[in-house]
C-alpha cells in the first residue's frame, strides 16, 4: 500500500463510480408468469380420457395448446370428446391388454413424430371388504392402476429421453395412496395407489438427469364415474365426506385444471418426485 503524499492526497473513489450502474425499471424484460403454464407445439397423451376427470384434463391440455392423443376402452365415447378438441388422435384401447400400451405410445410418435406429456388417468376400482375381496379382483386393480401405468411410463420416457428434449409425466394417484379410508373398504385401489406414489418418487430419480420429470397428481373426493352413486348423489356419504374435509366439501372439476397444467408443464421445470395434493384438507387431519 503506498506511503500517503500530504502534498498529493490520492482522490478517494467517486462513491457512484464505486457501484455497479443499475438498469432502469423500464429495461428489464417483462415476466410473462404464464408463459410457462403453455404446452403450444407439445403433444399430450391422457389415458381414460373417454368420461370425468379424463375427458376434463384431455380439455385442459388441449386448452393449453397440446396436440392431445386420447385413449380408453370405449370407443363411442372417445369419438365424442374429440369433436369437443382442435385436432385429437383417438387410441381406442384397453391398456391392460398385450401391446396396448405400445400401441398408444407408438400412435402418438408415429402421428405428430413426438411426445411430450403422458397423463396417467385410468383406473378401476372395487370396492369390498378384505375379507371378501378375492385375490383375482385385486390383481386386476393393480393392473390397471398400477402395472399399466408402469409400462406406459417406461414406454413414454424412453422415448422422450430419445428425443433429448425430454418430457413430464403425470401420474393420475389419489388421498388412497397416502391414507387409508376404511368405511369404503378397496384394499386393491388402497395397495395400488399407494404404490403409484412411490413408482413415481423412483421413476423420478431414476430419469431426473435424463430430462424426464416424474409426479404425481392426487384427487381427493370429485365427482365421476367413480364416485357418483357411491359418494355423490348419496345424501348420508356426502355428508360423511363434507363432515371430514376441512373445507366442508368435495371437489369441483375445474380446481384440477390449475395443478394438472402445473405439473405437465415447464411451470414446475424444477419439481419432480412430487405427488400433488388437491383435496380441501382431507389428509392435512
Amino acid at each position: 500500500m503506498p506511503t500517503p503524499d500530504p502534498l498529493h492526497p490520492i482522490d478517494p473513489p467517486d462513491p457512484i463510480d464505486a457501484i455497479d450502474p443499475i438498469d432502469p425499471i423500464d429495461a428489464i424484460d417483462p415476466i410473462d408468469p404464464l408463459a410457462a403454464f403453455r404446452l403450444d407445439g407439445r403433444v399430450a397423451v391422457v389415458t381414460g380420457a373417454s368420461a370425468g376427470l379424463g375427458a376434463r384434463f384431455a380439455r385442459v391440455l388441449d386448452a393449453a395448446g397440446a396436440r392431445v392423443v386420447i385413449a380408453a376402452r370405449r370407443a363411442e365415447r372417445l369419438e365424442g370428446l374429440a369433436r369437443t378438441l382442435r385436432d385429437p388422435i383417438v387410441v381406442p384401447a384397453d391398456i391392460t391388454a398385450p401391446g396396448a400400451p405400445e400401441t398408444i405410445i407408438s400412435t402418438a410418435v408415429e402421428s405428430t413424430g413426438r411426445l411430450d406429456v403422458l397423463v396417467n388417468n385410468a383406473g378401476v376400482t372395487h370396492v369390498m371388504a378384505a375379507l371378501e375381496h378375492g385375490v383375482d379382483e385385486f390383481r386386476r386393480v393393480l393392473d390397471v392402476n398400477l402395472i399399466a401405468p408402469f409400462a406406459l411410463a417406461r414406454l413414454a420416457a424412453g422415448t422422450m429421453i430419445d428425443s433429448g428434449t425430454g418430457g413430464s409425466i403425470v401420474n393420475v394417484a389419489s388421498i388412497w395412496g397416502s391414507v387409508g379410508v376404511g368405511q369404503i373398504p378397496d384394499a386393491g385401489y388402497a395397495a395400488s395407489k399407494g404404490g403409484l406414489v412411490n413408482l413415481t418418487r423412483e421413476l423420478a430419480a431414476q430419469w431426473a438427469r435424463r430430462g424426464v420429470r416424474v409426479n404425481a397428481l392426487a384427487p381427493g373426493w370429485f365427482r365421476s364415474e367413480m364416485t357418483e352413486g357411491r359418494m355423490f348423489g348419496d345424501e348420508g356419504a356426502e355428508r360423511w365426506m363434507r363432515a371430514r374435509t376441512p373445507m366442508g366439501r368435495g371437489g369441483d372439476e375445474h380446481e384440477l385444471d390449475g395443478a394438472l397444467l402445473f405439473l405437465a408443464s415447464d411451470a414446475s421445470s424444477f419439481v419432480t418426485g412430487h405427488t400433488l395434493v388437491v383435496d380441501g384438507g382431507w389428509t392435512a387431519v
